[in-house]
C-alpha cells in the first residue's frame, strides 16, 4: 500500500486526535495503578496534574515517534507480506518489530524523563517497566492502525465496486443501444429489401450474417472479454453487411496471425471502431474507403483512409470513451487512436490473462 494512501487515512489532525485520546487514557490508567499499588503514590492533586500533564506531553511525542514508524512498517509489510496471503507470517514479522520499536522509544523517553526529573526508583526497574508498558501500548496502537486502515480500505473498495457496477451497467446499455441502433437496423432492412427481389441467395446470406451479429451481441454483452477470434468473426459479418450496402466503394482486408486468436479484448470493440469508419468518412465511387485490420506484436491495428464527411454532425466521442472505460475494467492497457497524414489508426491492445492482473478481478 503506497504511503501517500496511508497518509490520506491518517492526516496529522486525525492522528493527533487519536493519539491524544489514547495517551490520556493510558496516563490515567498508569498513574492510577502506580498510586493504588504503592509503586508511585500521589502526594497531592497538584502533583497529580503536574505528573499527568508531563506524562501526556511526553507520551504524545512518543506516540508520534511510534505511530509513524508503525505506519512505515505497515506500508512495507503490505507489499512484502499482505494479510490476505500469509496472515501468520505477517504476525510473526510485525509483532517483534512492534516490540523493538516500543523498547527503543521506552529507553529514549526514560532517559529523557530522568534527565528532566530524576527518578527516585531504581533506573533499571524503570527501564523494564516502561519497556513493558511501551511494548503493550505499541501492540495496541499498531492493531488499531491496522484495523483503521482495513476498515477505510474495505469501505473505499465497496464504494469503488458500487461505482464500477453502476458504470458497467451504463456502458452495457450504451453498447447494446448502439447495436440496436435504428439507423443501422433500417439501413440493413432496406438493403435486404432490395436484395430479395434481385439476388435471393445473397439475401439469405445477408439474413444469416445479420442474425449472427445480434446473436453475438446477446451472447457477449454480459462478458468482460471476448477472444480475438470471436471478435474477428463478428467483424467479418459486420463488414459483409456494410459491403453489401456500399458495394465496391468499401473494401477491407484482414491479416492477423493465428497465434493471437486466443488473446482477449472487450467484446464489441471492433463494432465501435468499424462503425466510426463509415460514420465519419465519405464512401462512394469517387472516394472509396478501405479498412485494413492487422496486428503489431500483441496489438490489433485497424486503419482506414481519411475522407471526412463535410456535413457530418459533431461527434460526441461517446463510443470511444466507453471503449476506453471497458478496457480500464479488464486491463492496464489503453487503446490508442491516432491520425497521420492520410489514415486514421486505432491500436487495440490484446489482453493476455497470464500477464494482465486486472483480468483476474
Amino acid at each position: 500500500m503506497p504511503f501517500n494512501k496511508i497518509h490520506t487515512f491518517f492526516s496529522f489532525r486525525k492522528l493527533f486526535l487519536f493519539l491524544l485520546g489514547f495517551v490520556v487514557v493510558v496516563q490515567l490508567a498508569v498513574i492510577t495503578y502506580n498510586h493504588l499499588s504503592g509503586y508511585h503514590e500521589l502526594e497531592s492533586m497538584q502533583y497529580f496534574f503536574r505528573r499527568f500533564l508531563r506524562g501526556i506531553s511526553l507520551s504524545l511525542v512518543a506516540g508520534f515517534l511510534i505511530a509513524y514508524p508503525d505506519l512505515f512498517l505497515i506500508r512495507y509489510l503490505e507489499k512484502l507480506v499482505p494479510w490476505n496471503r500469509s496472515p501468520m507470517k505477517r504476525v510473526a514479522i510485525q509483532l517483534p518489530f512492534a516490540i523493538v520499536i516500543a523498547v527503543i522509544m521506552a529507553i529514549l523517553f526514560t532517559l529523557t524523563g530522568n534527565w528532566l526529573t530524576p527518578y527516585s526508583e531504581d533506573l533499571t526497574g524503570v527501564f523494564i517497566a516502561n519497556a513493558l508498558i511501551f511494548a503493550v501500548v505499541n501492540v495496541i496502537v499498531m492493531t488499531i492502525l491496522e484495523g483503521w486502515i482495513q476498515f477505510v480500505e474495505s469501505r473505499r473498495a465497496r464504494a469503488i465496486a458500487e461505482n464500477l457496477q453502476a458504470e458497467l451497467s451504463q456502458i452495457k446499455f450504451e453498447v447494446l443501444k448502439s447495436q440496436i441502433n435504428p439507423h443501422f437496423m433500417f439501413n440493413s432492412l432496406n438493403v435486404l429489401s432490395g436484395l430479395i427481389g434481385k439476388d435471393t441467395r445473397k439475401a439469405q446470406q445477408f439474413i444469416e450474417e445479420f442474425s449472427h451479429i445480434y446473436r453475438y451481441v446477446l451472447e457477449c454483452i454480459d462478458q468482460p472479454v471476448a477472444t480475438l477470434e470471436k471478435e474477428l468473426d463478428f467483424a467479418r459479418s459486420y463488414l459483409f453487411l456494410q459491403q453489401i450496402r456500399y458495394g465496391k466503394d468499401l473494401t477491407w482486408s484482414m491479416e492477423v496471425p493465428a497465434g493471437l486468436m486466443e488473446l482477449f479484448l472487450p467484446p464489441l470493440t471492433l463494432q465501435v471502431v468499424l462503425e466510426n469508419t463509415t460514420k465519419h468518412n465519405i464512401v462512394n465511387d469517387e472516394k472509396p474507403l478501405h479498412i485494413a485490420i492487422s496486428a503489431e506484436d500483441s496489438t490489433l491495428v485497424v486503419s482506414n483512409n481519411i475522407q471526412p464527411r463535410l456535413s457530418k454532425g459533431r461527434s460526441t466521442g461517446l463510443g470511444l470513451k466507453n471503449l476506453v472505460k471497458r478496457y480500464n475494467m479488464v486491463s492496464y492497457k489503453d487503446p490508442v487512436f491516432t491520425v497521420d497524414a492520410s489514415h486514421y489508426i486505432a491500436r487495440l491492445p490484446l489482453i493476455n490473462p497470464e500477464q494482465d492482473e486486472r483480468t483476474d478481478h
